[in-house]
């Protein structure tokens, strides 16, 4: 998902696009995987000087629920990326700074003949360790 898509999805949720809310996603669409509501604070405290955790935390939250932005857990820690829309992949995720690298290996083939007669609405897959420039440091 890119910047505008984003936007026209907030549009078509009916929600406004403030210059806060460009300023997230353009920090998303540059960032190379996932970053932390920390991360964005830092990054949003040089153009907005006392915003808060508060409002970083429900645009991410907003972001989230109507499909902008996606998940995962790092070290205890909720982590954030723009949602992949594109195509149906999945990702490596670096333990130490969150870079990611698209994997086109999906198990659900597998899954789905072990679940049989489950209904399946959705999934994920992830694989955690560290990149290449993480290993050498």
């Amino acid at each position: 998902m890119n910047v505008n898509e984003a936007i026209d999805l907030l549009k078509d949720k009916g929600y406004k696009t403030t210059g806060k809310r460009k300023d997230i996603l353009n920090f998303f669409e540059k960032a190379d995987g996932y970053r932390t509501a920390k991360d964005l604070l830092q990054h949003l405290e040089a153009t907005y000087e006392g915003i808060s955790f508060d409002t970083v935390y429900r645009n991410l939250h907003l972001y989230d629920e109507v499909g902008i932005l996606e998940t995962t857990e790092l070290n205890g820690e909720k982590h954030f990326r723009l949602n992949c829309t594109h195509h149906h992949h999945h990702h490596f995720i670096c333990n130490a700074c969150g870079t990611t690298k698209e994997i086109a290996v999906c198990p659900m083939d597998e899954v789905r003949q072990a679940l049989g007669n489950y209904d399946i609405e959705g999934h994920k897959f992830e694989i955690y360790g560290l990149c290449p420039s993480c290993q050498s440091a």
